[in-house]
């Protein structure tokens, strides 16, 4: 048998060659004798002979409108390891432009150069570039847990906004990096697999531009090599990729780039601080090591040239946390942070947080102090698309309302649209040096009539909803008696019934983190609104919350528990996540039953409130599944009465803060 003989394919790889759904393939199965016989896996999920498969397929007419990229992929995923199918697809890319490239990755089995040919021929049939961004996309939706890439759209918006911000030289002779006297030099100092750069490539329209990116990941510098070397074909654009890591060994040193785009690695405490505490980059202050993040911001700066833009993509955490507001300051001062701008929930990894863009400039020759003594902050965290499940951003009106701000940056007189604001230096120089958006951009402006009508309409609405759940749940009875059973978190973890994961401290010395990171939900942040603030690499985490797990907190100034709904979220200390069998456990029942707070007072294991609850000793009523449900439902109504209280109570004195200023300005009719 060949190796190609012993590729294993899902049903689902199946239906995805042949262009039909998963049932498709189900029912061919059932109807055809000659299917292909099951080689692995189990009778749920059976795995078949790719060979077998392809012969199937085409002796019975479903391989006609199917090209042979289909085909090709799973036999890269075979390949095993992330690495070598990742640097057999760079090596693919090569090899669909010229039947002739030789290979530059010696370290490839001899069965990867095989498929590396293969590719080769394939691409050149069938479209080299398309099929090249087929095996690309292919291959990042199978590491993209191992992996942070920026979207497309993303990417198109940053180098929006670095074009348009950039103060191009007055008399034309910015040139490029290389000295060719015109043009445009881009900087990626950490560019994955050129996202980025090939955005800017798409929206820069003039000539000469020159593509500089650096990535430590041999693989991701070896496909981001492949992409642009598509872009660049039959355009007058120069492509040079490095594998190095950028702050440590900086293989641009001296360059100088009029724009830069960076979506650097998040939460990476290994990062070069001790070796590099004397670098000359560090023109506004040593980054602490716990903010590597700035460290990259100070690198981007000292790559552009005067007037100069970049655009870098940061976790929010970095506007605020009290180690870097002295680098924040001096940013601020000199003029180099023009404007921060809050995205929305969804717009990268981590998708459940909302990350920041910070829009960076260099003063233009011939100027001392900074152009302006403002900063631009931008809150476009509000423009989630409504009615989707996971969090995915309206892409067209953020752009447009991003852009639409970041005009008014250097327009003297003009105001920015609403959910932007200039804010004087003087504001934001404080103790803090707080530059997150949100905390500036909340609306000031007294309700209309009309604004407060719908207001008192939607607060009568609410007494109307809670109204209801008073009366269905003051209609419930309790059977007088001795109390049910009750069995402890701890007997259902040895019945394996439940899974039980703790969380854990943030840590102060990691390694790197280049791959994907995960929100991280500490008892603080319980404390302050319920939204993680902290991120850890995924590969790190020791306990992440998926979907239906039950979250408990085990501390009891903080005691609650509750089913996670949402994207998987990374748990801090005396945090806990119960991952429930559902054959034996409803999970809505599980978390109605730890919530009591008679659990916390006799599970803790202090009297006072930063105590912490012995986890394995919560108690649960012991019911079979089928009255587990109705439990569940009850404690389900029980959680939204108690959600909507304090919503209709927050409303309400909202109500009565906005009639009172409107009383005491007087016009009162009626």
């Amino acid at each position: 048998m060949s190796a190609h003989d012993a590729i294993p394919v899902s049903l689902a790889e199946i239906a995805r060659i042949a262009g039909v759904g998963r049932a498709a393939v189900s029912n061919w199965r059932r109807r055809h004798d000659s299917f292909p016989t099951r080689i692995g896996g189990t009778d749920v999920s059976p795995q078949f002979s790719l060979a077998e498969v392809e012969g199937w397929l085409r002796d019975n007419g479903k391989l006609q409108d199917i090209g042979g990229r289909e085909l090709l992929w799973p036999r890269f995923e075979a390949l095993g390891s992330r690495n070598e199918s990742g640097l057999a697809v760079a090596e693919a890319a090569r090899r669909m432009r010229s039947s002739r490239a030789r290979i530059v990755h010696p370290e490839l089995s001899a069965r990867a150069r095989d498929l590396v040919a293969e590719a080769g021929k394939v691409g050149r049939a069938e479209g080299p570039r398309e099929t090249f961004e087929f095996l690309l996309q292919r291959w990042l939706e199978t590491h993209v847990r191992q992996l942070s890439t920026t979207p497309p759209q993303l990417a198109t918006l940053m180098a929006r906004i670095a074009l348009a911000v950039r103060l191009a030289p007055a008399d034309g002779n910015g040139g490029s990096s290389s000295g060719s006297g015109s043009g445009l030099a881009l900087l990626d100092p950490a560019c994955g697999t050129g996202h980025l750069a090939a955005a800017a490539a798409q929206e820069y329209d003039g000539p000469g531009l020159e593509l500089l990116s650096c990535e430590r990941d041999p693989a991701l510098a070896a496909l981001a090599a492949g992409r642009l070397d598509f872009v660049a074909e039959g355009r007058d654009v120069r492509a040079r990729i490095a594998t190095a890591d950028a702050l440590r060994d900086d293989p641009f040193a001296g360059t100088k780039a009029d724009i830069a785009l960076c979506n650097p690695p998040f939460n990476e405490r290994d990062w070069g601080y001790e070796e590099l505490a004397t670098d000359q980059r560090w023109t506004h202050g040593l980054p602490p090591r716990t903010e590597p993040e700035l460290a990259w911001v100070q690198h981007v700066l000292a790559h552009l040239k005067p007037g100069g833009a970049a655009v870098v993509v940061l976790p929010p955490a970095v506007a605020s946390r009290r180690a870097g507001r002295r680098i924040r300051g001096s940013l601020l001062r000199t003029g180099a942070l023009r404007a921060v701008v809050s995205l929305p929930p969804g717009s990268a990894q981590p998708h459940s947080v909302s990350l920041q863009l910070w829009v960076l400039r260099t003063a233009p020759d011939g100027f001392a102090a900074p152009p302006s003594q403002d900063a631009l902050l931008v809150d476009a965290s509000r423009f989630a698309r409504p009615g989707t499940r996971e969090p995915s951003p309206d892409w067209g009106s953020l752009g447009s309302f991003v852009l639409t701000a970041l005009a008014t940056l250097d327009r003297v007189g003009q105001e920015p649209p609403e959910g932007a604001v200039r804010i004087p230096l003087l504001d934001l120089l404080d103790d803090e040096v707080d530059v997150t958006p949100g905390r500036y951009t909340a609306s000031t402006t007294e309700p209309t009539r009309k604004e407060l009508a719908a207001a008192w309409g939607d607060f009568g609405a609410m007494l109307t909803d809670l109204a209801e759940h008073a009366q269905r749940l003051s209609a419930l009875g309790f059977e007088a008696g001795a109390p049910g059973t009750t069995t402890t978190v701890g007997d259902l973890v040895k019945a394996g019934a439940l899974t039980l994961r703790a969380g854990q401290q943030s840590p102060e010395s990691a390694g790197p983190a280049r791959g994907s990171v995960v929100p991280l939900l500490s008892v603080a942040d319980l404390l302050h609104d319920g939204t993680p603030s902290g991120l850890l690499p995924t590969d790190s985490a020791q306990a992440v919350a998926k979907e239906g797990d039950v979250v408990v907190a085990g501390v009891t100034r903080a005691f609650k528990a509750w089913v996670h709904e949402g994207p998987p979220m990374a748990l801090g200390a005396q945090l806990y996540t119960l991952e429930v069998d559902t054959a034996k456990l409803d999970a809505h029942f599980l978390a109605g039953c730890l919530r009591a707070p008679s659990n916390g007072r006799q599970a803790g294991t202090h009297a006072s409130s930063s105590s912490r609850v012995d986890i394995r000793r919560l108690q649960v009523l012991q019911l079979p599944l089928e009255k587990q449900t109705v439990y569940a439902e009850t404690f389900r109504r029980l959680r939204a009465f108690e959600t909507l209280l304090a919503t209709a109570d927050g409303t309400g004195k909202g109500l009565v803060r906005d009639m009172s200023d409107r009383l005491a300005t007087g016009g009162l009719v009626g």
